[in-house]
């Protein structure tokens, strides 16, 4: 039999061959309604984000029509068990009445009002101060809202910029991010992350962005090298960094507390403990962000609670309303915004903000995810399933291409490898992650593919149960080497 290598460089995606073959089901079977179906969606107008140029023009894409719980119906009936929850985001499935509802109310009372020249309507007011007291790890007294988390990292570069004004420190300009760390990608934000494809083509990133060490023990640890002797160099490594450059120049540190759309990799369990001297001694702002990690996600309710990182500022978004409605939200310390409040002072106003900034139905929304993540205890339900989820997908790392199962709480990534002892990558045209995601698909599971990884991140609500029928499929995969 041929090896899962070869069967695979002959599947690739990306060969010619295959691309040629991509036809629509309207060429090949007309008249049927499955057939205008498929043509009437392989020639869209949308300009898909994170898609080949090819994929567009050839590709028909999926079609999610419904979603109940933490399964999605496509356009021809086919049912799936959404792993990733939408992009890390549908925390409480796609069927939450409760949210449904506190939409219409809300849109039925005030459908839209402002929060500039200090008007407002109440539900912002009382989702900044619900979020400013649910975040404990350190004080926020103040909360900025957005529209994205990405429009949300630009912001924070834009605080910490007017806070070091403010106080008579202009110079510190420079952020410091990580390599494969995600963080948006809009301008600022695609410039903080540490990902080539999310910069390359936009002559980005921007000059006062720094990237230190990726703190993925598995593929950068030195031979011999323990986890907290890793842990150890890159903090020296972020110091020297540091003193490089100028401690007068670099105003924050950001980073997720563990990284997700780069790959899920769980920092060594000292590895914040290392950091966070260095960023103080310098006085380094540090900017946490919780987008994908808060409001359960880990089994604590924010992801600074499970590594005790007590950040100056804080980034959360999606899971904040279940992604039912966009918004994202900047929580800020009582030091940060004493700064602001006295430069805008000067100006005669704080010059930031968004048209739907503190939107009151996202915000109404919002309100209502908080309240059904405490009275129904979401941290002690996930904290239940993920021994079950956790432990029973290591028991992957068996297979011969398999270099590495990773998680904390309920996120999780397969990373396949051509050499498990020397994280040997396979070649990037064989598509590997593609290629096994498609296996997921076809078995009615949703994945998130990036290169030979594969990534789950399901919505908080999901049961034994249905956790057993994501370990059955994932363990159906052809990983035995051999098809």
């Amino acid at each position: 039999m041929a090896s899962v290598a070869e069967r695979i460089q002959n599947l690739s995606v990306h060969d010619d061959d295959d691309k040629k073959a991509q036809k629509s089901t309207a060429d090949v079977i007309q008249g049927t309604e499955e057939a205008l179906l498929e043509h009437r969606t392989s020639q869209h107008s949308m300009l898909a984000p994170f898609t080949a140029g090819w994929q567009m023009k050839a590709g028909t894409p999926l079609v999610i029509e419904r979603g109940e719980g933490v399964y999605v119906w496509d356009n021809k009936g086919n049912k799936y068990l959404d792993a990733l929850a939408g992009l890390w985001c549908t925390a409480l499935g796609f069927s939450e009445k409760r949210l449904v509802a506190a939409a219409e109310k809300q849109l039925s009372t005030l459908p839209f009002y402002h929060n500039f020249w200090n008007r407002t309507s109440q539900p912002t007011l009382d989702l900044a101060s619900e979020l400013s007291k649910l975040f404990t790890a350190s004080e926020m007294s103040k909360v900025f809202f957005c529209n994205s988390g990405s429009e949300a990292n630009d912001t924070q570069v834009k605080l910490v910029w007017y806070y070091n004004n403010a106080i008579g420190r202009p110079n510190k300009k420079k952020f410091i991010a990580r390599q494969k760390s995600y963080h948006g990608s809009t301008l600022i934000s695609a410039s903080l992350t540490g990902l080539p494809s999310l910069q390359n083509g936009f002559d980005l990133p921007v000059s006062f962005v720094l990237h230190t060490d990726c703190p993925h023990y598995w593929r950068y640890h030195l031979p011999g090298e323990s986890e907290e002797d890793f842990a150890t160099r890159l903090a020296e490594n972020l110091e020297k960094l540091i003193l490089k450059e100028g401690p007068e120049t670099i105003a924050a540190f950001i980073g997720e507390p563990v990284m997700g759309a780069g790959g899920v990799m769980p920092p060594p369990a000292t590895y914040w403990a290392k950091i966070q001297p260095i960023l103080k001694k310098y006085d380094i702002l540090l900017i946490a962000d919780e987008v994908v990690c808060a409001f359960g996600r880990l089994g604590t309710m924010f992801g600074c609670d499970y590594y005790d990182i007590k950040p100056d500022l804080v980034t959360v978004a999606k899971a904040l309303s279940s992604a039912y409605v966009p918004i994202a939200a900047v929580l800020v310390s009582q030091k940060i915004f004493d700064g602001i409040a006295k430069l805008s002072d000067g100006y005669g106003a704080f010059g930031h903000g968004f048209t739907y900034s503190g939107h009151p139905v996202p915000c109404a929304v919002s309100l209502e995810a908080l309240k059904i993540y405490k009275e129904r205890d979401i941290c002690a339900q996930v904290r239940k399933i993920i021994p079950p989820f956790q432990d029973g997908m290591r028991q992957l790392a068996k297979s011969p291409i398999v270099g590495e199962v990773r998680g904390v709480g309920l996120v999780l990534a397969i990373e396949f490898a051509a050499n498990k002892e020397t994280c040997e990558a396979y070649p990037a045209k064989w598509a590997v992650g593609t290629h096994f995601a498609g296996q997921c698909a076809a078995r009615g599971m949703l994945v998130r593919v990036a290169g030979d990884i594969i990534m789950m991140s399901p919505p908080l609500i999901i049961t034994p149960e249905q956790i057993d029928f994501v370990s059955a499929q994932t363990f159906t995969l052809n990983l035995d080497g051999q098809f």
